[in-house]
């Protein structure tokens, strides 16, 4: 659909989309059909704004919404729902899925190409449901490195290795998150001596361990 894509930043996203770009023989540079910004979201207003009208105008932003993108019309958001790293290439893209947001049904189709092009699995997004949605993602990766790091510290405590808490993680998902543990089994007396160890060890934790347990329950 195009033969040149005009990436803006070269942050994590960036860079996977513009190699991802390139392996799939699309020239990065200037000039291109599409301008796709991968930029801080409070910068896609004012460098969308400094954009010459005529080519189409994306972002992949999960949260911010498709009037950043004014004064174009010709526009879409595809937001890769994936966590990325330097590290790592555009392999970081094979699978994912990715919330489209677009306005006309050309934008659509714009959208749903550039995923299948990028490896992304896409799906449509209403552009008022981006703050809930971006609160779902956010949960799901940011917090489980809170969570990662707050049973580390219990385990610390204990005289137990954070690193052996890996495989379980890793395991959880491969299971397809079954609920597991003494909360599963209604066994409110472990619930209950959790509660009075991280008490006596960490008890600036317990509050956030009351919170799960509550939800976990319901």
């Amino acid at each position: 659909m195009f033969d040149t894509i005009t990436v803006i930043g070269s942050g994590r996203v960036g860079s996977a989309v513009s190699a991802r770009l390139r392996e799939r023989e699309i020239a990065v540079g200037p000039g291109g059909g599409l301008v796709l910004l991968c930029v801080p979201d409070e910068a896609i207003p004012s460098v969308a704004r400094e954009l010459p009208a005529g080519p189409w105008v994306a972002h992949v932003s999960g949260a911010t919404p498709l009037a950043a993108l004014d004064p174009h019309s010709r526009r879409f958001s595809l937001h890769p729902l994936q966590t990325f790293t330097r590290a790592r290439g555009p392999d970081q893209l094979d699978g994912a899925w990715a919330a489209l947001t677009a306005e006309s049904k050309k934008a659509r189709e714009i959208g749903a190409w550039l995923a299948a092009t990028l490896g992304l699995r896409p799906f449509p997004l209403d552009d008022a449901a981006r703050p809930l949605y971006h609160a779902g993602a956010a949960i799901a990766s940011n917090y489980l490195v809170t969570l990662h790091a707050v049973a580390s510290e219990l385990f610390r405590a204990a005289g137990a290795p954070p690193e052996a808490l890996v495989p379980l993680m890793r395991r959880t998902i491969e299971n397809g998150f079954e609920l597991t543990g003494p909360i599963e089994r209604g066994d409110w007396e472990t619930v209950e001596a959790h509660r009075r160890a991280i008490r006596a060890a960490r008890p600036d934790l317990e509050p956030l361990y009351d919170v799960l347990a509550e939800a976990t329950a319901r």
